[in-house]
């Protein structure tokens, strides 16, 4: 059976302690993961340091070169994989068969990290808001206008906590080595394919091994690379972001509660944008932070939710190699029936109602997993609970409420596409501090620019810009 290794620091150690990685739906052992534990990650950031003197000793420009070469071997290349090889159609297998997701969703995440990378000058040039990168390894130099400034890296490392869900995560962090920063990697227990296949993309186009690590493991490997990395990023739901909330050296990233608007002067044109807001919802089968789960407007709220529930309510689980196959699995024994029970306990409340209840069940149980159907719900007011509830599946409600108190009502939202000409309106959804991404005009939640930071800028979270005077008979620019 193929065996997974702790990687550590580009080389491979096999542990004691092995965890099997199972088809879904078969239970059939697809590898054996090599599990990590804390004492190994404490002693590894020793040489955290290390990872990142190895990424300066190239140029920023030739790190972009050879990340561009990986992007081709990620989505082309039969790469090392422990003990073995995959091919890229293996690895869509694979991640397939243990995260749920069906084969064609993982091959278009394939695609899409493809994009970052090879796009990743213009993704940095634009993150950086133009940059001279050469400043990032020095620390200190002249912008164009003859001023000097300083950026100062706050982690040699950037730590990873990373899930399962959904392989789209990854996007976050490609540009990490190329701003000369190692990675530590905690891959999620059904998803350690991307973390690995990436790794030996990088190490095939140049990039040093002794830059990345990756430790397999439960949760307390998560917490020990929170603990040890000055800077990480983890993925979790609502009690995970309120955990971190404040911590300067974590960037929780959790629901997104995104939305769509529509104002006064367009929701009577709704049936117009009716394929945009079917799309925001159930593309991905609905896993990311980034599908709709909110759609908002002031009137035809019942007529919407009738015509969104009549598209996605008789959307049926197919084999997830079938590639009209639409939804994704729920892998860990009961989370789908939490999900069901939560959802059905909140429809008891007054003014909330199941427009996809007539399509048929919404849990549909399979011998090793289960699926839940795409649920429309409308709400009659925005105070009901309903109205701001998230689920990692195609799931949206539909609120009614007035223009005016759509913005104090709505609460955080990661994206919020506004299908709007009012100018007034405009200017409010620009200056609502609670909208993370805004979207104005037809716009899927779904649809982003990778050349705009996704929440937050990864640039700014690892490097700090600090003052610096320079004398120019002591430095040489």
């Amino acid at each position: 059976m193929l065996h997974i290794p702790v990687l550590r620091w580009g080389e491979p150690y096999k542990s004691l302690d092995i965890d099997k990685v199972v088809h879904f739906a078969t239970g059939e052992a697809l590898a054996e993961v090599s599990r990590a534990n804390g004492g190994l990650v404490e002693r590894d950031m020793r040489h955290a340091k290390r990872a990142r003197d190895v990424l300066r000793e190239i140029p920023i420009a030739d790190l972009l070169k050879m990340v561009k070469k990986a992007a081709d071997f990620y989505t082309e290349a039969e790469l090392p994989l422990g003990d073995g090889t995959q091919t890229p159609d293996q690895f869509a297998r694979m991640q397939s068969a243990t995260t749920g997701l069906p084969e064609h969703m993982c091959r278009f995440n394939m695609k899409k990290n493809h994009f970052v990378l090879n796009e990743m000058e213009r993704i940095l040039d634009s993150l950086t808001r133009g940059l001279d990168l050469s400043i990032l390894t020095r620390g200190f130099g002249i912008e164009p206008r003859g001023v000097p400034v300083s950026y100062q890296a706050q982690s040699p490392v950037l730590g990873m906590v990373l899930p399962s869900n959904s392989p789209g995560v990854h996007t976050l962090w490609l540009p990490i080595i190329p701003l000369q920063i190692g990675l530590v990697l905690k891959p999620g227990p059904q998803e350690p394919w991307t973390p690995y296949r990436m790794t030996q993309a990088f190490v095939q186009a140049g990039i040093p091994k002794e830059a990345i690590a990756i430790y397999p493991g439960l949760g307390d490997i998560g917490a020990a690379v929170l603990a040890h990395c000055p800077r990480s990023l983890i993925f979790g739901g609502t009690a995970t972001v309120e955990q971190y909330k404040g911590n300067p050296r974590v960037q929780a990233h959790g629901p997104g509660f995104s939305k769509i608007i529509l104002g006064d002067d367009k929701v009577d044109d709704w049936k117009k944008y009716l394929d945009l807001m079917v799309d925001s919802v159930l593309v991905n089968s609905g896993r990311g932070c980034i599908n709709c789960s909110g759609v908002w407007v002031s009137r035809h709220a019942r007529e919407i939710a009738e015509a969104l529930a009549e598209r996605m309510g008789p959307v049926q689980p197919l084999p997830p190699d079938d590639p009209k196959s639409a939804l994704a699995a729920f892998t860990v024994p009961g989370q789908a029936d939490a999900v069901n029970t939560d959802i059905d306990n909140a429809l008891k409340e007054n003014g909330v109602h199941d427009m996809t209840a007539r399509f048929g069940a919404r849990l549909v149980k399979r011998e090793r997993c289960d699926y839940l159907r795409p649920t429309v719900i409308l709400c009659d007011s925005p105070e009901t609970a309903m109205a701001k509830k998230e689920y990692m599946f195609p799931f949206t409600t539909v609120v009614q409420c007035p223009q005016e108190k759509m913005l104090e009502s709505i609460g955080p939202t990661l994206v919020c596409s506004a299908i709007t000409e009012d100018k007034k309106f405009q200017r409010a959804l620009v200056e609502a501090t609670h909208i993370d991404r805004l979207n104005l005009g037809p716009i899927p939640t779904i649809q982003l620019n990778w050349l705009q930071p996704h929440e937050g800028s990864i640039v700014d979270f690892l490097f700090r810009a600090r003052a610096v005077q320079l004398d120019k008979n002591m430095v040489k620019i």
